[in-house]
């Protein structure tokens, strides 16, 4: 006699039940009365407050960026790098009063950013010093200011209903007007901000796709060359092209010839809106660039890289990501929000990148693994050999 195949469970049936667990357990979690029991129940009593404390760090975690805004524009961080400060050293030295600096120099120290000493001076904390080993982030921070002030109504932006926002006029480029013509002036604060940022993006992005193997590396947008500029360091007998807008081409040239690298790096001005891309590289990159744009502006780029690489020829697409079924905080909070404030583009999840790129004819798409994913995600794609 055969044994017995036990219950058949199928799939959605597993979906039900759980479905139906999550419904119970998130009633109790929302009761008061069940909220008072399981702060003082000792089993439930850790659960209870790492909760609580998630939940008030959500109510107060706009404080917290204030706090540490207001430490980077007076560079309280550089001031601390070669040891602790007594309250009277860093208010003559920053100009503040003491009370007022007082306030910002506990909030720090509460976040970690400082640590106060037992005789009263304050010093780096651990995410302060981290904090210095990573300018891109410094920069990033500076220019938050424009980012706090779209949010005021984050409803009636999210909505659409912000005609005009601070962070779609600091990023001149993306909605397309004027960009042949685009001042110098214009063009060089967002074009700094991604100098310092894509150096993080280019570490994370060579990483897990190294360049060995490409004879010439065209990068798209890629602004002063910090991405190309990493990528020739770090791969011997490599090219280059940046191709971006007049203005920040010439921005591009210049930081080349600074760093030694104008015998294998070049720059192209022009707009990949209107523009017809440069051909002869054997591989193109995207840094941060589809995440600014719409979708039809997407599927027409993909469409122009399609047809300037050549037979086998690869692109490589580096930005933050929407996790899709799973979202993350860098990519759907952050990003979610910073692309509404520019009016323009969104993240996207890799699941959406594959099915654009495999629209628009590339082959062998694969995401792959950065070391550090709130930083950028990488996929590549290949052009067919026969095309």
């Amino acid at each position: 006699m055969a044994a017995s195949a036990g219950p058949d469970v199928s799939p959605g049936l597993l979906s039900r039940l759980k479905a139906g667990f999550s419904r119970w357990r998130d009633s109790r979690i929302a009761d008061p009365k069940f909220q008072a029991w399981a702060t003082r129940f000792p089993l439930t009593r850790p659960i209870a407050n790492r909760q609580g404390a998630q939940l008030y760090d959500l109510v107060a975690g706009f404080v917290y960026s204030q706090i540490l805004f207001s430490a980077v524009e007076i560079d309280l961080f550089t001031r601390l790098r070669n040891g602790p400060r007594s309250l009277p050293d860093l208010a003559q030295q920053t100009g503040w009063p003491e009370e007022a600096l007082r306030r910002l120099l506990q909030g720090a120290a509460a976040l970690d950013l400082l640590s106060r000493n037992r005789d009263e001076t304050y010093a780096l904390g651990p995410l302060g010093a981290a904090l210095l080993g990573a300018p891109g982030v410094v920069e990033m921070i500076r220019h938050h200011h424009l980012l706090y002030a779209d949010l005021a109504d984050p409803s009636a932006l999210l909505k659409g209903e912000v005609e005009s926002t601070n962070l779609s006029r600091y990023w001149a480029y993306v909605h397309g007007a004027e960009t042949h013509g685009m001042e110098a002036a214009t063009a060089a604060p967002y074009s700094k901000l991604m100098a310092a940022s894509q150096t993080m993006v280019a570490a994370e992005t060579l990483a897990c796709h190294p360049m060995k193997g490409i004879r010439h590396l065209l990068d798209i947008g890629g602004g002063e060359g910090a991405f190309l500029s990493a990528a020739l360091n770090a791969t011997p007998g490599l090219s280059g092209t940046v191709f971006d807008l007049p203005a920040v081409a010439d921005r591009a040239r210049t930081a080349f010839e600074a760093k030694g690298l104008a015998a294998r790096a070049k720059a192209v001005g022009g707009s990949f809106l209107s523009d017809d891309i440069p051909q002869g590289a054997d591989a193109i990159s995207l840094i941060r660039v589809l995440y600014d744009h719409g979708d039809e502006t997407v599927h027409a780029l993909l469409a122009k890289v399609f047809h300037a690489l050549p037979a086998g020829g690869h692109l490589i697409i580096s930005e933050p990501m929407s996790g899709g079924a799973k979202p993350t905080r860098e990519g759907d909070a952050y990003f979610g929000l910073y692309t509404a404030a520019m009016t323009s583009g969104k993240p996207r999840s890799a699941e959406t990148h594959s099915h654009n790129l495999a629209t628009a004819g590339f082959i062998n798409i694969q995401t792959l693994k950065p070391r550090q994913r709130f930083i950028t995600r990488v996929i590549r794609a290949e052009k067919p050999k026969r095309a």
